[in-house]
């Protein structure tokens, strides 16, 4: 019955069809349907007939007819035709005579086969009307189409499948998953054949379809990887827009729901426990947990921290990148004898959190954890911990510093002893007492030569001295008033001749070694000797700085082209120090601008017109020039001093070695005269006995060139000799411009008297003399030729004076 009235319902449907169309047709026919026969046409013009034209231009035919009969296409008509049977209609073309028959009288067309629209969609035909009897053409031939009306006969297909889409867990509802798209075979223009919904067969708990653009969105907001990790979804597409009878197609869409961080971590136990001792460094591992996460992906990586203070200050939590664990270590050291447990909270967190989940709950868990610390024989420990100390640079030796102070940390409380690094302390300059650790200067400080001092203090076990501390100690030294203000500089100045009162010739400032709290204040002035001084002023400038300005007008090369300026500058202590510097000022020729010309000092004059470098290099020079200079001329004395002392030599052995009485004072050869006429200074010996003459007692010749005198003295007093050889020495201690040689060497002092008489006649020169000769006769060969010398010079003095 339902088929029936289906069956029903389409041929209905095409009728209309094709009345809907033969209606186009007709009217089109109407408008500018082709003609037939034109006018002139001979074959028309020969019969006398009149124009005629036919009367159909298209035709449908309805494809997949499962009737029994042909199925009637149409009628082609010739207006020539009068029902008479005279006319004969034949056609040609695609399908005549074997899809398409005509009747040759009525020109009723019918399709004989079932056609199919989606493998040819029309039919290009030719018709021709013929007369019966003479089989001549009455009509031109014309071409007409039988166009295959299409029917929905084609399902929908899915020709990119298989599909497979994702989408995030807990996405909200109407999250677009992916879209899929069914193609018709059927016409799209033609009726509703190819007009496709979408709908969901299964899996429409999960998952909707967009019956238009076949997009499939969620249809709840629970989905759960963690409970379903994919689905397979059913889509069905439907032609005819959903009608009844319309053809449908379906295909699977795997549908996987991925990740998002919608599970807190969870710590499989509640409570771990773990032990160390209570020496472990800083930074050793105490143990490992972990927090377990439904997650997958980076929404499992975690993060571990210490709850409680205790945790934060003791111990350190840090996370392995690779195990997701967290790794518990010592932060500060432990002491047994302080706590012997402690009990920390640890908590782990997402490290990515998706804030629209943070409605679901906490995304943290946490977890405690025991540490119970171990107890070992442990060194004494410095308390307080202070590692700094004050004293002042001019504490006595001796004076304590500070008490350092320090326990041993074991139940047992061993006495600790105290003692310094020496290798931090070189020299000595602290001690420590070794009981009370105590901490006293054991030499003078002195802030300027090193304000600070580190040292390192020693704590051992009196009992046990492997079990040995050490402190690093500090100490600052405080400084004190103890150094004077002095000129930054040895400051030269220069001062034109024509200067104006008043005008500024030199800033000053000092330099102190001291380092007080509050700041260096310096006060200037002039020194006391130049409280006369009426060319120059000094002014305080308050800024650490004082400014020389003249005080009159003008200066003088020619009556003084140096000035010594003597300023004194005192800090402010406390106690108060000073000192005093000089400021040389030069009097110099200046051209009209103020520019220094000339100044009569050298040294000013070339550092002013040559360059630093220049100038150092001539002061080099001339000091090689001084030394080459000194070291020629300390040569020379040497040299001289050696001569001398060679010719003394000399002189002393020819009178030792002398025993040849030779040819007497004509000989000169044998004997230096040369040693005889040095001229020795005896000007210190006064009132000594003479050897007779002339010039006793206060002639300087007698003293220098005193001669023995042969004359017999009972008693040797060598007492001036003594007194001579001291002064000597004394002499060569005091002068420090001779060279260390030994007096001994220089003097040639005979003495004042001599026991024999003198041989000599240098005192008998006065003609008044009473001296006789003749004894000499009587010495023996030897005297001959004196005696006849002093014979002879009797005689002619006799004669003389007869």
């Amino acid at each position: 019955m339902a088929k029936g009235l289906q069956g029903c319902c389409w041929t209905m449907l095409l009728l209309l069809c094709a009345i809907q169309e033969l209606g186009a047709w007709a009217m089109h026919t109407a408008a500018e349907g082709p003609d037939l026969g034109q006018p002139g046409d001979p074959t028309l013009l020969a019969s006398g007939r009149v124009k005629r034209g036919w009367v159909w231009n298209q035709f449908f035919v309805v494809e997949e007819y499962t009737g029994t009969e042909p199925l009637y296409v149409g009628k082609i008509h010739s207006d020539s035709d009068e029902g008479d049977g005279s006319i004969k209609y034949t056609i040609s073309g695609e399908g005549a005579g074997t899809i398409f028959l005509i009747d040759e009288i009525t020109g009723d067309i019918h399709a004989t086969e079932r056609l199919d629209r989606e493998q040819k969609t029309f039919y290009t035909l030719r018709a021709q009307a013929r007369d019966r009897q003479t089989d001549q053409l009455l009509e031109p031939e014309s071409e007409f189409i039988i166009k295959v009306q299409d029917i929905n006969d084609s399902e929908p297909r899915f020709l990119e499948g298989p599909y497979i889409g994702s989408v995030a867990e807990l996405s909200p509802i109407g999250t677009s998953v992916m879209q899929v798209m069914a193609s018709d075979a059927d016409d799209p223009t033609y009726g509703s054949s190819a007009r496709i919904v979408y709908s969901v067969l299964e899996g429409e708990q999960h998952f909707t379809v967009d019956s238009k653009t076949g997009v499939i969105r969620t249809a709840v907001a629970d989905l759960d990887r963690e409970t379903q990790d994919r689905y397979e979804v059913v889509i069905r597409a439907t032609d005819m827009a959903g009608q009844l009878g319309g053809l449908s197609g379906s295909t699977t869409v795997t549908i996987v729901v991925t990740d998002v961080n919608d599970n807190p971590p969870r710590f499989p136990q509640k409570m771990y426990q773990f032990s160390i001792v209570e020496t472990a460094p800083v930074g050793t591992a105490i143990g490992r947990v972990k927090a377990e996460d439904s997650d997958v992906g980076e929404n499992t990586d975690m993060t571990y921290q210490m709850k409680d203070e205790e945790g934060v200050e003791m111990f350190k939590v840090t996370t392995d990148s690779n195990t997701q664990e967290a790794v518990i270590t010592v932060q500060k050291p432990l002491d047994y004898e302080s706590k012997k447990v402690h009990t920390v909270v640890v908590e782990a967190l997402n490290k990515f959190v998706d804030p629209r989940f943070v409605d679901l709950g906490t995304f943290r868990d946490q977890t405690i954890v025991r540490v119970s610390v171990l107890d070992v024989d442990e060194p004494p420990e410095f308390w307080p911990p202070s590692n700094t100390m004050e004293v002042q640079e001019d504490a006595h030796v001796g004076s304590i510093v500070g008490v350092v102070t320090a326990l041993d940390p074991d139940t047992a409380n061993h006495p600790v002893r105290y003692a310094i690094d020496r290798s931090t302390d070189t020299e000595r300059i602290f001690d420590i007492d070794a009981n009370t650790g105590a901490i006293v200067t054991g030499k003078v400080l002195d802030r300027e030569t090193a304000g600070w001092h580190n040292i390192t203090v020693l704590a051992m076990e009196a009992d046990n001295h492997s079990q040995v501390s050490r402190a690093s100690l500090r100490i600052r030294i405080l400084d004190v008033n103890d150094n004077p203000p002095e000129l930054a500089t040895p400051y030269e100045a220069a001062v034109c001749e024509d200067a104006k009162p008043g005008q500024l010739i030199q800033t000053i400032s000092v330099v102190d070694r001291d380092e007080p709290q509050g700041g260096h204040r310096f006060y200037f002035t002039l020194a006391p000797e130049a409280t006369n001084n009426h060319h120059f002023s000094l002014l305080d400038v308050k800024d650490n700085t004082a400014a020389v300005h003249t005080q009159r007008v003008g200066f003088n090369r020619q009556e003084q082209d140096v000035y010594l300026l003597p300023i004194l500058v005192v800090d402010s202590g406390p106690p108060a120090l000073s000192s005093t510097g000089t400021l040389t000022i030069r009097v110099c020729g200046c051209d009209s601008t103020g520019a220094i010309q000339s100044c009569n000092s050298t040294a000013y004059a070339m550092s002013a017109t040559l360059s630093p470098g220049a100038l150092i290099a001539l002061l080099v020079c001339i000091l090689i020039l001084v030394v080459l200079v000194l070291l020629i001329l300390t040569l020379k004395r040497h040299h001289k001093s050696h001569l001398t002392s060679e010719d003394d030599e000399d002189m002393r052995d020819n009178v030792i070695k002398y025993n040849d009485e030779g040819g007497g004072e004509q000989d000169t050869e044998a004997y230096d005269m040369s040693a005889l006429r040095s001229l020795y200074d005896f000007s210190e010996i006064k009132g000594g006995d003479g050897g007779g003459g002339p010039g006793e007692g206060g002639n300087p010749a007698s003293e220098r060139h005193a001669l023995p005198q042969w004359v017999q003295s009972p008693d040797l007093d060598f007492s001036v000799f003594r007194d001579y050889i001291c002064r000597k020495v004394e002499q060569a201690d005091e002068d420090l411009s001779v060279p260390p040689y030994d007096s001994f060497q220089t003097y040639a002092f005979e003495g004042s008297d001599s026991p024999v008489p003198s041989l000599s006649s240098i005192n008998t020169w006065s003609s008044g003399s009473e001296q006789d000769f003749s004894y000499l006769g009587g010495w023996g060969p030897r005297f001959r030729q004196l005696a006849a010398l002093y014979a002879g010079r009797r005689g002619e003095e006799d004669s003389e004076e007869s």
